[in-house]
């Protein structure tokens, strides 16, 4: 089973937090970080990403966002991006570990999950519903990885 996983998105306050709070969720013990590309480092999860999470009984108060280092890359059995420009953008940062860089929507489509940062509510609920349906696809790939 792998044993620790990171997911990428571009500020690391909305997305990747979410992904990491629903991984920790369905996978008790999994080592779980999130990062991002451009990241609001030291920044708090944004107020209605975290209302989201809150909604479904999920904490995303003690997230703090962080840069995305090569470092992270290499301490990862798997990282997972939210688009298909920060896989290839991982990738190019990190060719020596290329496979085991994925799209988090991988098992779907493969599909993006936009980003709801500045858009009305219902966006950040849409990508709530798309990353928990995401996170529950990889479970399987997870238990027999």
């Amino acid at each position: 089973m792998l044993q620790r996983i990171l997911v990428v998105c571009t500020g690391n306050i909305c997305r990747s937090p979410t992904a990491e709070a629903l991984f920790r969720h369905y996978v008790p013990g999994l080592t779980v970080s999130s990062a991002g590309l451009g990241a609001l480092s030291g920044s708090p999860m944004d107020p209605m990403a975290r209302a989201v999470l809150e909604m479904h009984g999920l904490d995303g108060s003690m997230h703090m966002a962080r840069q995305l280092y090569v470092r992270l890359i290499a301490q990862a059995d798997l990282v997972l991006g939210m688009e298909q420009a920060h896989v290839d953008s991982i990738k190019k940062d990190a060719p020596d570990a290329s496979r085991r860089i994925f799209l988090l929507g991988q098992w779907q489509q493969p599909s993006d999950i936009p980003d709801p940062f500045g858009q009305p509510p219902s966006a950040f609920d849409d990508a709530y519903q798309m990353i928990d349906a995401a996170v529950q696809s990889w479970l399987p790939h997870l238990r027999s990885g």
